[in-house]
């Protein structure tokens, strides 16, 4: 069983953290996230979020230093976390490829639902 490798950026605008919302259809669906996406064949992490943050939000954003990695064994599928924190550089976070995106305190980030992969991501930060 191949292990899929997924990159998520954590982004900040002071204490609030950026989420997205997972569409309706989608493997759990309308969950909220950290941004981010798969890792593609031949393709380094830091570039696969970049790329995948110019996709899904229409920005361009320098993924910086690797703030957690978890593992999660989803039936099926292992799924491997790289979580890198962000700065936007360009453009304004809208949602392309996300059903919504939200900037949340902690203490809202606290009452998200969230896919499990990410919720070790979310205690760190609490």
């Amino acid at each position: 069983m191949k292990t899929i490798v997924v990159t998520a950026g954590l982004m900040t605008d002071g204490e609030k953290i950026l989420l997205t919302q997972r569409g309706e259809g989608d493997d759990q669906e309308l969950l909220w996230e950290f941004p981010g996406g798969q890792v593609e064949e031949g393709e380094e992490p830091r570039q696969a979020l970049e790329r995948e943050l110019r996709e899904e939000l229409g920005i361009e954003a320098a993924a910086g230093d690797l703030f957690d990695a978890t593992l999660y064994p989803y039936p099926g599928r292992p799924v491997l976390l790289l979580v890198y924190r962000c700065r936007i550089e360009g453009g304004s976070p809208r949602p392309l490829g996300c059903r919504d995106l939200r900037w949340v305190a902690p203490d809202e980030l606290e009452k998200m639902p969230m896919p499990p992969a990410d919720e070790p991501i979310r205690n760190r930060l609490l």
